[in-house]
């Protein structure tokens, strides 16, 4: 397992988010919840928190790649799952 600091999108170290990476994927984690993971394959999984506050949907948007009309879009459709205890 490997942790790092989130980075903003000008590349700085942005505290209390961090990008987990594990043998199965990544895991976005803002504070001590898991927000997003990705894994081997491609598939996106959001946790209880993934839309918690302003900032760390902007960085779930930046781990993701997409806007969070896109994200929820996907959970919509049923792209992306949602699972609570993430």
């Amino acid at each position: 397992m490997k942790v790092r600091k989130m980075q903003s999108n000008r590349g700085n170290d942005v505290p209390n988010h961090f990008v987990i990476e594990t043998d199965n994927g990544r895991m976005f984690q803002s504070y001590s919840s898991n927000i997003a993971f990705i894994d081997n394959n491609g598939q996106v999984t959001l946790g209880r928190n993934w839309d918690y506050s302003k900032t760390t949907g902007k960085y779930r948007n930046i781990f993701l790649g997409e806007s969070k009309k896109e994200t929820q879009e996907k959970l919509d459709s049923g792209k992306h799952l949602y699972n609570p205890d993430l």
